[in-house]
């Protein structure tokens, strides 16, 4: 459909490539235009980090702050003890609450970094539905709650209806889990004034929900608006690379890995990547991404500099470009890469453990696979033999592994 919106938020999700669809372009889009609208996303605290898959969503509550209006970040205390059932195969494995407490600890940190929870009328909250979930009456809640929803259209949902088409159990605990979500957005308008609720567009379902609910039980006028779910131009999902998910926190995904990612970014997604990830002029987007040849990586660089810039730091943004120079155009060690260090009671070591302990290749199969096919290097030398054992000698020194021409890591001797 075609839209002109009158607010800078609708504007900037439209432009920059954010909107899949809105419940109602014109009433949310008019809410925003005559105040501070408050908006939420839930994240369930399922593991101590987010990923790259989940940064579109934290940039659309960076850009809702940025035009004025109060972002919420929601913290699953409550759902994430029942599980998300949406698109999966199996149920989630069910975390103990220390679990839970300790993964929203991690999660808390990577919002800081994007949105900021001042006094402000645009300060965010940071909030946990426990509050709220932990003490419900069950009896209560299936007579004011539950009777609003139909068992028929809760079926009919994709993300419920896909798992049953394959004859795969969905338990009664996870079935629970779409009720628990639209409560949550019921209590944030009854709480905070909450008006809308983002999520990527495998989520309308549970929005909408949360929205006839409300309506229902408060008679309140809300909205949804969702982001497309993301792949790669070359169908990959966004935010996996080959050692797994690329993480948020520089502790469980080092500044030059999280780097490297961006700046391996197919031709075809940078202009789309630059839109969506940095606050670059979308002209200037458009610019970069249009640049073809060996221009193009001058602007994957840019891609990769203001993506970390805006997680980790301009200081580690400088470092890991640095860094990354150092080892490609001088084939150089570079003082920044992933560190493995090797105690010397570990000492004598196989080189293919040392590949799979980098992080370089997932399991010692793949190692010798890496190695076969001479993908494998070390100190930009070929790595041929599988069966090289590493001793103290050879770790006078550190030694440089790389696992194709973008994959590197240092081994060294532990002080």
């Amino acid at each position: 459909m075609t839209y002109h919106p009158k607010s800078d938020f609708m504007a900037v999700m439209m432009q920059r490539g954010f909107l899949a669809d809105c419940t109602d372009y014109q009433g949310f889009d008019e809410a925003l235009s005559k105040g501070v609208v408050p908006g939420y996303i839930g994240f369930d605290a399922t593991a101590s980090s987010l990923h790259v898959g989940s940064l579109i969503q934290i940039m659309m509550l960076r850009w809702l702050q940025k035009t004025g209006h109060k972002p919420i970040t929601l913290m699953g205390g409550g759902t994430t003890k029942v599980g998300d059932p949406s698109f999966r195969a199996d149920e989630r494995p069910l975390l103990t609450e220390a679990q839970i407490d300790d993964n929203i600890s991690g999660i808390k940190k990577v919002f800081a970094k994007y949105i900021s929870y001042d006094d402000g009328d645009t300060g965010a909250l940071m909030l946990n539905n426990a509050e709220w979930l932990d003490n419900l009456n069950y009896l209560e809640f299936l007579r004011d709650i539950g009777r609003h929803f139909s068992v028929n259209r809760m079926l009919s949902f994709e993300s419920v209806k896909s798992r049953l088409d394959r004859e795969q159990s969905l338990s009664f605990l996870e079935f629970n889990y779409m009720i628990l979500q639209a409560y949550d957005f019921l209590e944030l308008n009854r709480r905070y004034g909450c008006l809308v609720q983002f999520g990527g567009s495998d989520q309308w379902g549970n929005i909408v929900n949360g929205i006839d609910l409300t309506r229902r039980v408060l008679d309140h006028e809300i909205y949804g608006l969702t982001s497309p779910l993301l792949t790669t131009s070359d169908g990959k999902k966004m935010g996996k690379s080959l050692n797994g998910a690329i993480w948020l926190n520089a502790d469980m995904c080092a500044p030059y890995e999280f780097w490297q990612f961006w700046r391996n970014t197919t031709d075809a997604d940078v202009g789309r990547f630059l839109k969506l990830y940095t606050e670059l002029d979308i002209d200037e987007c458009e610019r970069l991404g249009s640049l073809e040849g060996s221009d193009i990586n001058a602007a994957k660089i840019i891609l990769a500099n203001e993506v970390t810039t805006l997680c980790h730091g301009a200081e580690a943004a400088a470092a890991t470009e640095a860094t990354s120079r150092e080892v490609f155009e001088k084939g150089g060690v570079g003082a920044d890469l992933p560190t493995l260090e090797i105690a010397a009671t570990d000492l004598p070591v196989s080189i293919v453990q040392l590949i799979v302990k980098s992080g370089l290749a997932k399991s010692g199969k793949e190692a010798k696979r890496l190695i076969a096919e001479n993908g494998a290097k070390i100190d930009d030398a070929p790595l041929t033999d599988a069966g090289l054992m590493i001793d103290m000698a050879a770790l006078a020194s550190p030694i440089k592994l790389s696992a194709g021409k973008k994959r590197h890591a240092l081994v060294t001797l532990a002080g």
